[in-house]
């Protein structure tokens, strides 16, 4: 979270311009179409600029005006007495490219587009041509299809609509590719409060990585919120995250387009349980970007976080007024992994001082009784809450409303603790539709934030804690592998076959078993006899991914008899290759895989083995390079986790080899991932004597050459 440190390394990273400045913190602005008709963009745009008190000179531009909404009103840009920083193109879609070309000769750095950049016919490209012209000028645009955005610490609204109040300043900014959710986040609850809102819209020259980059070099930003369709330009996007990282700015995401569409085309069982939005899954993953499902949500992460102090160590402190609605707290943060501070003796000592008789001094706290004198209780008892060593954050869960005496006592005890605590003080509603918004906001402003929903309110303190606890990846330097040449020659020529697999594994330090190629019967029992019996027999007839599938894996042969006929069969069904191997130890069945995404690259898959891994999708993500941290971090979220320490008489399993497999993978992501396209290795058989790679299939086919636009360092200069 923003602390003074790294609002003082942010602030020394701001003397040079951003190139986002004209654009977002404009010294002046013609708005082209304004229009005196009421009630409609043209008119809104003006009176949005105006109200909030942006000092910066203000423009309207519209031939048939003097005067627009008090702004002085020209016939042109041309016209104007002094260059100005923005042009907002508040025309339709058929004047958008003279608007932009006039811009352009009037030297703006920066332009807004509102419209759709759309024209009718199938085939028009006029978002294409705006697009061009805009990067071959090096003119910055916010849209097209934009709602615009709005500045309140510079009290500037850039907007065809406007809110009905004032926007005053706060620490969150909003970065959206949905108008109507800027809209709704942006205009209506006033106890959240922006640094910035931003409608990205089409993104034709700034992207949602550039308004990123651009709000962590603002002091005021103290949480940026995304509402993600897609990154478009990945690598810009990557930064941004990393950038956000290492200055300890929280990044909250509500992902949209989570799909699995891609598992019907996916050529490896990794690629097709991890769906669409793995890649994103992981980088959000590797870089402490915290997510979320809905919109409330999202303002519910976003006004804890612009609001609070950081979280101390330790768990969640609750005080409640009711016995029934603390249980349902209770479950529900159990549900939600949010773990509750494990008070001390001295803590519930000062409690007890203070509850009535048939309280118990417990955290959760119950701490309503005969409600007498209880704003000194309830004050009492949050704040030695608070105080305890354990308590990363205090918050009093209360249905507050207008007009009740109740309220006003609880409220008043959260403030004064919250004045006095060095931790983060907050207050959760565990119904939403209350009759509460003068009182909500008159606390949050008072430094309590108020937020509506027992479901919301827990999700936004997870991930309070969960940001408190994220630590980046820090990979050991490995010498490079001294086969990866040998290896990347190999895969240039395409896909390998399994015993290629396998050998791959063993060079990076995996546990494979003996096994031998062979095409006749003669070879196959030679093989069985220089690994002993008992064997198993699969095919390697080319093509056959998924070798279980056409009965083309025949496990624990135990003589020559049975290894005869088993290849006599498969051989007449599948064809005459085969690979004969040892037979695996007995264990848990665990499955690695390596999956490219054409945007964000090769990332890892740690998930349940062997035949269940469609059937659970049990699985974790990560992009390589990874510590040992981090990949007992994947063993340890997979809901089979506990298999892994023995049950019902089993010995508990080597997870420490599990890990050094993980960061094999890692390696081999790291040195040969961009020539891989999807891998398996399942099962990977843990034991107790270690993990064992039974199987692999590396497919290599190419994803198409990316095409150039926003990747390309030259596009975004």
């Amino acid at each position: 979270m923003n602390t003074p440190d790294s609002m003082t390394a942010r602030l020394s990273q701001t003397a040079p311009a951003h190139r986002l400045d004209p654009l977002l913190k404009p010294r002046s602005i013609a708005f082209v179409g304004a229009s005196t008709r009421p009630n409609t963009p043209g008119n809104s745009m003006i009176r949005a600029a105006r109200r909030d008190g942006f000092s910066g000179a203000l423009y309207a531009i519209n031939q048939k005006y003097d005067e627009v909404e008090g702004v002085a009103c020209f016939p042109d840009l041309a016209a104007l007495p002094q260059r100005v920083d923005h042009v907002v193109l508040g025309l339709a879609n058929e004047h958008l490219e003279a608007g932009l070309n006039d811009a352009i000769r009037h030297g703006a750095a920066a332009v807004t587009i509102f419209a759709s950049c759309n024209l009718p016919g199938a085939h028009d490209t006029l978002a294409d041509r705006l697009q061009a012209v805009a990067r071959e000028a090096g003119i910055v645009i916010c849209g097209g299809n934009s709602m615009g955005f709005v500045n309140p610490p510079l009290g500037l609204v850039v907007s065809g609509y406007m809110a009905r109040h004032r926007l005053a300043p706060g620490g969150a900014t909003l970065i959206t590719q949905s108008g109507s959710a800027f809209s709704a986040l942006a205009y209506n609850d006033q106890r959240l409060k922006f640094s910035a809102a931003i409608s990205s819209g089409r993104e034709l020259t700034v992207t949602t990585a550039d308004y990123i980059d651009w709000a962590l070099d603002q002091p005021e930003t103290r949480v940026i919120g995304l509402f993600l369709e897609t990154a478009r330009d990945p690598e810009a996007f990557k930064a941004s995250l990393a950038k956000a990282e290492r200055l300890r700015i929280p990044v909250v995401v509500l992902k949209v387009g989570r799909t699995e569409m891609s598992a019907a085309f996916a050529a490896s069982h990794s690629g097709a349980i991890a769906g669409d939005n793995a890649a994103y899954e992981a980088l959000f993953a590797k870089h402490g970007v915290l997510t979320v499902e809905t919109l409330d949500s999202l303002a519910a992460n976003l006004l804890l976080f612009s609001t609070v102090k950081p979280a101390g160590q330790g768990g969640l402190a609750s005080i409640h007024d009711s016995g029934g609605e603390r249980e349902m707290v209770a479950d529900l943060a159990t549900k939600l992994g949010i773990p509750f501070a494990r008070i001390s003796k001295d803590t519930q000592d000062r409690l007890a001082r203070h509850l009535d008789d048939g309280l118990k001094p417990d955290n959760p706290l119950d701490v309503w009784g005969t409600g007498r004198d209880f704003e000194t209780h309830v004050e009492a008892c949050l704040d030695a809450l608070v105080d305890d060593p354990d308590t990363a954050i205090g918050v009093m869960f209360e249905d507050i409303r207008n007009g009740s005496y109740i309220t006003e006592g609880f409220t008043a005890a959260a403030i004064r603790v919250a004045k006095r605590s060095a931790k983060p003080v907050a207050l959760v509603t565990n119904y939403s539709a209350l009759d509460h918004r003068d009182v909500a906001l008159k606390v949050t402003e008072a430094g309590v934030p108020v937020i509506d929903g027992t479901e919301e309110g827990l999700g936004a303190i997870r991930n309070l804690l969960a940001f408190r606890d994220h630590a980046p990846v820090a990979p050991l330097l490995r010498p490079a592998n001294p086969k990866r040449d040998q290896w990347r020659s190999r895969l240039v020529k395409g896909a390998l076959n399994e015993s290629e697999g396998l050998a791959l594994l063993a060079d990076y330090g995996i546990r494979v078993p003996r096994h031998y190629r062979a095409e006749t019967l003669e070879d196959t029992l030679a093989a069985a006899g220089a690994i002993g019996f008992p064997v198993a027999l699969k095919t390697a007839a080319p093509g056959i991914q998924h070798k279980s599938d056409p009965q083309g894996v025949l496990l624990g042969l135990r003589n020559q008899d049975e290894l005869r006929a088993a290849y006599q069969d498969m051989a007449s069904r599948l064809g005459p290759a085969v690979l004969v191997a040892e037979m695996a130890p007995k264990g848990v069945e665990i499955a690695l895989g390596l999956i490219r995404d054409p945007q964000f690259g090769p990332y890892l898959m740690v998930a349940s083995g062997g035949i269940w891994i469609e059937v659970l999708k049990d699985r974790a993500v990560a992009v390589a390079p990874l510590d040992h941290r981090w990949a007992q971090h994947l063993i340890d979220s997979l809901r089979i986790r506990p298999l892994l320490d023995g049950k019902r008489g089993a010995a508990p399993t080597d997870i420490d080899a599990l890990a050094r497999a993980i960061l094999s993978l890692s390696d081999i992501s790291g040195e040969l991932g961009d020539l891989i396209a999807e891998m398996d290795v399942n099962p990977l058989i843990v034991s107790a004597s270690g993990a064992f790679a039974v199987d692999a299939l590396v497919v290599t086919q190419r994803f198409p050459p990316k095409l150039p636009g926003f990747g390309d360092k030259e596009a975004r200069n």
